[in-house]
């Protein structure tokens, strides 16, 4: 059930972009489509509906976590054709695997990892991708986990990760990791763009530990009721927030949240 946390209810239209000068509504679309091909959740069906969903709900933003970078660069497809000018953006960043120091790879070969699809408005003014793999990491798991963050230049910055799922303790420090060194020191070009991220933390709400101790002071936080986050600078105003069916295609709900930003 979403959500936890709402700020203000409006009425907005169904396309949305990164912001650009006139604040237009944000929709981000956050999915976990375990598609390894290695999990008992995987379908080989979640990035068909994925596709699906984002023609439908035509968000402006949307996190990939458990996916293989062929899947990014089908649904940047996707995400093209929905939307009307403007330039559409992908990212990918790979786990790593522990036992090879190489990416950590799909049942398929490919890399395996987050993505992020961004729909810039005109006019452009370029973008720049930032990633990494945490320095905490569980040391009997070979999947050494990645963030991943695209700066959209004069619009915002987004992220996406997807936190160990062995250990709370350890998420809750990855995410700390993220949100207290990583994101900041991405910021430093522009202070004042504002910043959001969202994922598969493995953390909960109410959770030991509370996934509400790295959320940074003045950021907002709001989650699907289960363990996908959404965090926030304070200069975003969230509109809506609800789950959105995938069709038994993967476990995980995907989880639409509609911002704009106060500017």
């Amino acid at each position: 059930m979403a959500v936890v946390f709402l700020l203000s209810v409006a009425a907005l239209p169904a396309g949305s972009s990164v912001p650009g000068p006139a604040s237009a509504p944000i929709r981000l679309l956050q999915m976990n489509l375990c598609n390894s091909g290695m999990a008992g959740c995987y379908t080989g069906r979640s990035v068909t509906e994925a596709s699906k969903v984002i023609r439908t709900e035509k968000p402006g933003l949307v996190a990939l976590n458990e996916v293989c970078a062929d899947d990014v660069d089908a649904l940047e497809r996707t995400m093209a054709d929905v939307h009307a000018g403007g330039t559409v953006v992908g990212a990918f960043k790979a786990a790593r695997n522990g036992r090879t120091g190489g990416p950590y790879r799909c049942l398929n070969g490919q890399p395996y990892g987050v993505g992020l699809l961004a729909h810039i408005p005109a006019p452009y003014r370029g973008h720049t991708v930032h990633s990494g793999i945490y320095p905490m990491q569980d040391a009997t798991d070979p999947e050494e986990r990645a963030w991943l963050c695209v700066d959209a230049a004069g619009a915002l910055y987004a992220c996406t990760t997807h936190l160990a799922y062995t250990s709370p303790v350890l998420a809750l420090a990855q995410c700390g990791y993220l949100l207290g060194t990583a994101i900041p020191l991405m910021r430093l070009r522009d202070p004042q763009q504002p910043a959001v991220l969202s994922g598969d933390l493995n953390l909960r709400h109410g959770g030991s530990p509370d996934v509400r101790a790295c959320v940074p002071s003045g950021y907002l936080h709001l989650h699907d009721g289960a363990v996908q986050q959404l965090m926030a600078t304070g200069d975003f105003i969230v509109h809506s927030s609800r789950s959105v069916s995938m069709g038994g295609t993967t476990d995980h709900a995907s989880f639409l949240v509609t911002l704009t930003v106060d500017r």
